[in-house]
């Protein structure tokens, strides 16, 4: 096997590959230029690529982020999307990165950005693997207070859709969804929603 036919396979293997991946590999970018100009892989963002005609991979746009930036959460509106809570498909990506974190630059799709600090970001945190890459996603519990939290840019009504989503569809129990809402200092706001949804 030549030099070109290993990292093509190691492109192919990876899904998602990034250039800084294979350079550790012992590849050269030259190779992976060389690749590139040959039609045989495609780009997807700066430093990323994947083997030309592969198929789309699920929640593609999640993982490119994660392998671009491991430390960004998926939250808020792309959240509810990943845990197919709502039927809204967000024309961004929102995800939180921690306090001063540099954010992560991506021409498509369009990110949107929320910076949390201390257990605001750290607590909720559910790691996914998808195509070998782990996506870093809110829990639904902690999703529902945050959209709360942030009702005046993301809607009152998608909130209170999503509470009535998590408890009848059973995708967080109560006492997770009471526990971040404290958390996130929504609780005293969410309550009076929250036992509407148990009454009914």
């Amino acid at each position: 096997m030549t030099k070109t036919q290993e990292l093509l396979l190691f492109i192919k293997q990876a899904k998602i590959c990034r250039s800084r991946d294979a350079v550790e590999r012992g590849f050269t970018r030259m190779e992976i230029a060389a690749l590139f100009k040959a039609g045989k892989i495609e780009r997807l963002a700066r430093g990323l690529y994947q083997v030309s005609g592969a198929p789309v991979l699920p929640n593609q746009s999640y993982v490119e982020l994660a392998i671009r930036c491991p430390n960004a959460v998926i939250c808020l509106l792309s959240a509810l999307q990943f845990h197919n809570i709502t039927t809204q498909l967000p024309h961004e990506i929102w995800c939180a990165i921690e306090g001063t974190t540099r954010a992560p630059k991506m021409t498509y799709p369009r990110l949107r950005i929320v910076r949390f600090v201390g257990t605001a970001y750290s607590q909720g945190i559910e790691e996914h693997v998808i195509a070998g890459s782990k996506i870093k996603v809110y829990s639904v519990a902690k999703t529902v207070a945050d959209l709360f939290r942030f009702r005046n840019k993301t809607g009152l009504d998608i909130a209170m859709e999503a509470l009535r989503e998590a408890i009848r569809g059973k995708k967080a129990t109560l006492d997770d969804i009471r526990k971040m809402a404290k958390l996130r200092g929504v609780y005293n706001m969410m309550r009076p929603y929250i036992e509407m949804e148990i009454s009914s």
